[in-house]
């Protein structure tokens, strides 16, 4: 039965969808398996009657005649049961490995792999326990009263499909009387085979009508609200305000960082109040200078402090200061472009004119 919640308009996330599978919680006709065992299952019969015709031959050939006159001790029972047992097994074996594998690829189809202890949880056990929510599922529910017409309406068919074939049938009965016991038997299959196709293509019917009705109520019933959409998508992509904080604690501690690393260079190139960069050149550290801090507006103010406290010389280059601010960030060397200029800024330093 679908969802009755109103608010509930959205398409299922494959979130949402996994979440559901991991819980057990698939769409899977109860009919559709029933029908196609039965087919599989009449069609191996179909295949393996000579055999079975065969070997319940063999078995009576032996059983009243060459076994007729056998002497009952325990080594001929066994082999008496030893001989019976393999042959109903050659008849009924292959027959049954077939229902099962129909059974196991129609489920398999259907929900596709699947594999979760969930089900068993305690949660789901006491849920299952619960005598109330039990007796609302079995009176109350509306899923009940369908899976009960369901089953009605599938017994008339398969009734109806029985009477059909024996009301067209019925002329044949009489001279039945006159014929051999294999020819009654052969009788007898036929026509039971004419019930079974006769039932058959009605319980097809109803099977796809069933399979496609699952999926609609599974469908309908995963359906979220626009909130709960909202709120997967955040946890997916993050809160945006918990990334903000996130980047301007981050922001904080990289600024930190490079404030401290202003007193350790050799000038300050400024743009002039807009931008300011601090670079360090060490021959030992690095082949070319790098960039220890860098800002712009308040940022840069803060260097130009920090550079005037500690008395590193502030060198104004509108050109320059954009170059850098643009290509390079903090703790990185200088590209190979700007070398020449920063090496005559570099060049009219104290520090560096006595080397």
């Amino acid at each position: 039965m679908p969802q009755s919640d109103p608010s509930r308009t959205e398409e299922a996330t494959p979130k949402q969808r996994d979440k559901a599978r991991e819980k057990g919680n698939v769409p899977k006709s109860q009919e559709l398996p029933k029908v196609t065992v039965l087919l599989g299952g009449f069609l191996a019969l179909l295949f393996m009657v000579q055999i079975m015709v065969n070997q319940m031959h063999d078995l009576f050939v032996w059983t009243f005649s060459d076994n007729l006159l056998t002497e009952f001790t325990p080594e001929t029972v066994y082999l008496l049961f030893q001989t019976v047992s393999w042959r109903i097994a050659v008849m009924v074996l292959p027959v049954m490995f077939t229902c099962a594998l129909v059974a196991f690829l129609t489920v398999r189809l259907q929900v596709g792999h699947l594999w979760t202890l969930k089900v068993f949880e305690l949660s789901n056990f006491w849920k299952k326990l619960n005598i109330v929510a039990g007796l609302q599922r079995l009176f109350i529910s509306v899923q009940t009263v369908l899976r009960l017409l369901r089953s009605l309406f599938m017994v008339m068919v398969v009734g109806f499909a029985a009477y059909l074939v024996l009301k067209m049938e019925a002329p044949n009965f009489v001279p039945l009387f006159y014929q051999d016991a294999l020819t009654v038997a052969s009788y007898m299959l036929i026509t039971g085979a004419k019930m079974v196709i006769y039932a058959l293509i009605p319980m097809m019917i109803i099977a796809i009508a069933d399979l496609a009705y699952t999926r609609w109520d599974y469908e309908e019933n995963l359906k979220m609200t626009k909130d709960e959409v909202k709120d997967e998508r955040k946890q997916a992509e993050g809160d945006q305000a918990i990334k903000n904080k996130q980047r301007q604690k981050m922001m904080a501690v990289m600024q930190k960082r490079m404030m401290e690393s202003v007193p350790k260079a050799d000038v300050v190139i400024t743009n002039p109040t807009h931008l300011a960069i601090a670079l360090r050149y060490n021959p030992l550290e690095a082949p070319s200078p790098m960039v220890l801090a860098k800002g712009a507006d308040f940022m840069a103010a803060k260097i130009r402090d920090i550079a005037q406290e500690h008395n590193i010389p502030i060198r104004e280059n509108k050109p320059l200061a954009q170059a850098l601010y643009k290509s390079v960030d903090a703790g990185q060397m200088i590209p190979e472009e700007l070398f020449q200029a920063v090496a005559s800024i570099l060049a009219q330093l104290p520090k560096f004119r006595r080397r």
